[in-house]
């Protein structure tokens, strides 16, 4: 079995649990030796992408409800979000694998990685809010992490510059807050999840500083002038403080960039 076109199988599923299941499974099969790499296929792309379940609506991100997670409904509805945003990680994930011909085989290594991991995240929260008497699906939720993996498909440097190491990147950034939030709320299983989403968020945004900084030395790119330029040109979204600088620099910034994101101008 060829990982890449599988990994564009799995990316068409529509079925949140079976999607998950199955990049799970094909995480497996690839450390268990059983697929091979053809980095050179240049695949069509289908229409139709990412497969993705009728429910939840998405809508515009400032449509998208606010509410305190000191009440059941609301924490149900954070947790919503944040599994949300997890399933679209399995399909960023998925969509580098297959894309971007001519890498590494370690490339497509570390984003299946990167999407089984995911798929491991979608799957504690989706258990864990079914435990709040609801489901993936019964909250409208935003598309902005799918809207920048659209933007950035033909150009792998800015994939690897917007997607994990800014939008994953707040991630970093927001998870402990929230944390301090359920924890307040009475939700020590929630709390625990996000212990291990952080953990493994900080893996998933040092692969992409990686592959950022290995794809402009192969370009003769200077990293820390053409990020800024990439933002700009992708609309991407405004990073704002607090800062995880801790687990940013796990994840391999630099401190001239940490240096940056107080002083961007």
């Amino acid at each position: 079995m060829q990982l890449r076109p599988r990994a564009l199988e799995v990316l068409q599923i529509t079925d949140p649990a079976t999607k998950a299941e199955a990049a799970r499974a094909l995480l497996d099969a690839a450390r268990a030796g059983e697929l091979a790499i053809d980095v050179d296929s240049a695949l069509a792309e289908p229409p139709g992408l990412p497969g993705r379940p009728p429910l939840p609506r998405l809508v515009a991100a400032d449509q998208v409800p606010r509410r305190s997670p000191f009440t059941l409904a609301g924490r149900a509805a954070l947790l919503h979000a944040i599994a949300h945003i997890e399933f679209n990680a399995i399909n960023l994930a998925l969509d580098a694998v297959w894309r971007f011909p001519g890498m590494p085989e370690k490339f497509y290594r570390d984003w299946l990685q990167v999407a089984g991991e995911e798929a491991l995240h979608f799957t504690l929260l989706r258990e864990h809010l079914r435990t709040l008497d609801h489901d993936y699906g019964d909250f409208d939720a935003h598309n902005g992490l799918w809207a920048m993996t659209e933007s950035t498909k033909h150009d792998i440097v800015a994939r690897m510059a917007l997607v994990p190491r800014t939008l994953e990147a707040r991630g970093l950034d927001a998870t402990p807050p929230i944390q301090a939030k359920l924890a307040k709320a009475g939700d020590p299983q929630a709390v625990a999840i996000l212990d291990i989403i952080l953990r493994d968020e900080v893996g998933h945004v040092a692969i992409g500083n990686h592959w950022y900084r290995w794809l402009c030395a192969r370009d003769g790119l200077d990293p820390e002038a053409l990020y800024p330029q990439l933002l700009k040109r992708h609309q991407a979204p405004r990073l704002k403080p607090p800062y995880n600088l801790a687990a940013r620099r796990s994840a391999g910034f630099s401190e001239a960039e940490l240096s940056w994101l107080d002083d961007p101008a």
